[in-house]
């Protein structure tokens, strides 16, 4: 989730055994909650199920204590590919698929280039491909009442729209769309609100919440930009060293005479060297026009807000604005007609890659993604960046619902939006998935598919004198990454060489069981699936109140029980940097989760405490290549003089990293290093604690 600066700006049908199935039956207060437990084990949630919520969604199952609800099972899939589509097509197909499969899901849509047709074989059910994704419209007319028509000039009318068409069996659609489509409008956004997201979230939540369920809570964004195809840039600079302090920051003159004559010039930066996330920052722009200031700002202020053109993933820190990795962020700026002459003098350093053109290089269009999983639901969704008053709106939709309630999407922001937002919900008593770009969810949640509640055989070696490493692939909190990325890496032939800990949401027991299966059924005696940060959601345990951490623990137990996982990724953040859990937290982590122990995040390695009884260790993290990790543990274990055991959690980026990567690094250890998985791991360790 965090490149590594982004890390340091913080710190300063499928077989199986004999198993769990997730729940299938009628929605009514009295269900049984999901527990691999003996009855009189099972711990009840908090999460209460009323006559009110069930009439709401009666085509779902969602028994009191199952935490997200089980669609209906599909039996046969109508298949269409949307990669090529516009944002504002998906969105309304995407709210067409939540209407048709909210009575059975029969709508599946290609839009990742790999994993979608992965899962769709891996699920193995009956298909019918449609050349043309639009012409379902039209197949599934009788399903829907209409179309909500959203306002472009007002966007978060957009998300406005995705509640109200969960709320009223319809699609979302611009004026455009409905003329194209012939489709009735049931309700007309248009002029009804400004571009306030404040009003706008205010009066859904006055007018809209009542109605919506009140088991889930979602956030994405109304709009994302997407790239124009054909725009050529041209290189003005480039760092070409990996360059990972201030030591090249100047003031840069940079000439933009040859992309003058367009529409505007537009200026992109990027990280030079996107697999180890450390790119550019920026701390001053000046524009010249022949010779005269046009333009004159320091980044991350207000001054800088008007010619921001494209902020993408970049983020800002310490006063100066920096992206990493596939991150870029662009500027747009208005020569005076018949300039010949164009100079931008930028104060910047780190891994630079500045590019420029006369061509708008991207467009907006609505945010299609996770809106059939919404308007499946008939969930309220929301965009709001969590400070300010948007941020107390927002903790006020939060204090609504009840302890483990989930929010799945995202946050308005870079790395505060995340930081910010997730810090708000665990002071609510929420949980977070991170699903602003899982795909098909209506139908992930209905396929079945047999889950083992027992974890794999522990083999714990002897215990010598060496250095204990365990390697764990993060992310899995983030159940996008689970369906996408993860089943992309999960698929290389070199997995399973190499002890690895695989960071897995146990909640995909709910929204993605087939998805879950497959990791399990196809891990080797290598792969260790584990809880990712912090157990059944990502969440800072130690901001939850004391009255209502012990709700996310147990329900964190159930699940990693009937899920087979005894390790958890921990995250938590209280105040700034990550801390270790207090002794409330071990405590409440230790008496009512099966876990051997917790690998504590964004760390330095450093960490080994026992808070509660529980062991917790600091992961030690690189984000470079294999060559970078290797130096970077050899430093950070030479101080080691062989009298005793050491333990290093090391921890993997998941985004730039395959288990190619992992099995080069373990192969460049010496003998003074032994790979284990993350129990053997725990295993050992409490071993030297006793």
């Amino acid at each position: 989730m965090v490149s590594r600066r982004r890390f340091l700006t913080l710190s300063g049908g499928l077989a199986g055994a004999a198993a769990f199935t997730p729940w299938v039956g009628t929605a009514t207060a009295g269900a049984a909650p999901i527990s691999a437990q003996s009855a009189s084990a099972a711990l009840t949630a908090p999460i209460a199920l009323t006559a009110a919520d069930a009439a709401k969604n009666p085509g779902l199952a969602w028994p009191a204590g199952q935490v997200l609800p089980t669609f209906p099972q599909p039996e046969h899939l109508d298949v269409a590919d949307v990669r090529k589509l516009s944002g504002d097509d998906q969105a309304l197909l995407n709210t067409l698929q939540g209407i048709v499969n909210r009575v059975r899901p029969r709508v599946y849509f290609l839009v990742d280039d790999s994993s979608d047709a992965a899962w769709l074989a891996t699920l193995g059910l009956p298909t019918t491909k449609h050349d043309d994704p639009m012409s379902l419209v039209a197949a599934y007319r009788s399903e829907i009442s209409g179309a909500v028509v959203y306002d472009r000039d007002a966007p978060d009318s957009v998300n406005v729209a995705t509640t109200l068409a969960g709320l009223k069996n319809a699609v979302i659609a611009s004026p455009e769309q409905v003329e194209k489509y012939d489709l009735t409008i049931v309700e007309d956004l248009r002029g009804r609100f400004t571009d306030d997201p404040l009003a706008t979230y205010r009066w859904q939540l006055e007018h809209l919440w009542p109605q919506c369920t009140h088991r889930l809570l979602t956030g994405v964004p109304p709009t994302r930009t997407a790239a124009v195809p054909g725009v050529k840039w041209t290189e003005l600079a480039r760092e070409t060293n990996p360059v990972r302090d201030n030591s090249n920051r100047k003031v840069y003159e940079l000439d933009l005479s040859p992309v003058l004559g367009g529409e505007g010039v537009y200026l992109r930066f990027q990280d030079a060297f996107g697999n180890d996330g450390w790119g550019p920052s920026v701390q001053h722009v000046t524009i010249l026009a022949d010779g005269k200031q046009i333009a004159d700002f320091d980044t991350a202020t207000d001054a800088e807000t008007p010619y921001i053109f494209d902020a993408d993933g970049s983020a800002v820190a310490d006063g100066h604005r920096f992206c990493d990795g596939g991150s870029y962020w662009i500027y747009r700026f208005a020569p005076p007609a018949g300039t010949t002459t164009l100079t931008a003098k930028v104060d910047m350093w780190n891994q630079y890659l500045v590019t420029a053109t006369d061509q708008a290089p991207t467009r907006v269009e609505v945010f299609p993604n996770l809106r059939d999983y919404i308007v499946g639901t008939k969930a309220m969704v929301a965009w709001l960046p969590p400070d300010g008053a948007t941020g107390d709106l927002l903790g006020e939709i939060f204090g609504k619902v009840e302890p483990t309630t989930p929010y799945l999407g995202w946050f308005n922001g870079a790395v505060a939006g995340e930081h910010g937002g997730v810090g708000i919900a665990s002071e609510h008593g929420i949980e977070v998935l991170a699903a602003d770009f899982y795909q098909n969810g209506t139908v992930f949640s209905g396929a079945r598919a047999t889950i083992r509640p027992t974890p794999p055989r522990r083999n714990t070696p002897r215990l010598r004198k060496k250095i204990y490493v365990s390697f764990t692939v993060g992310e899995g909190d983030n159940i996008q990454y689970c369906q996408h990325r993860m089943r992309d890496i999960w698929d290389n032939g070199d997995r399973g060489t190499v002890p690895t800990n695989w960071t897995i949401d146990p909640l995909l027991a709910d929204v993605g069981p087939a998805i879950y299966a497959y990791y399990q059924r196809t891990a080797t005696g290598n792969d260790l699936l584990i809880a990712g940060p912090s157990g059944a959601g990502y969440t800072y345990p130690s901001l939850w109140p004391a009255d209502k951490l012990d709700y996310f623990t147990k329900m964190t137990g159930r699940y990693m029980r009937a899920t087979g996982l005894n390790v958890i990724s921990l995250f938590n953040l209280v105040d700034g940097p990550p801390a270790p859990p207090d002794e409330r937290v071990g405590a409440s982590y230790h008496e009512y989760t099966p876990a051997l122990g917790l690998i504590l995040g964004w760390e330095h390695g450093n960490q080994i405490t026992t808070p509660g009884g529980i062991p917790v260790v600091g992961d030690f993290a690189r984000f470079a290549d294999v060559a970078d990790y290797h130096q970077g543990l050899y430093d950070h274990v030479a101080d080691w003089d062989g009298d005793k055991p050491r333990f290093v959690a090391a921890a993997i980026q998941a985004w730039n990293w395959t288990p190619t990567q992992i099995v080069s690094l373990a192969n460049s250890l010496d003998d003074r290093f032994e790979i284990v998985r993350g129990d053997a791991f725990f295993d050992l360790l409490r071993r030297t604690l006793d």
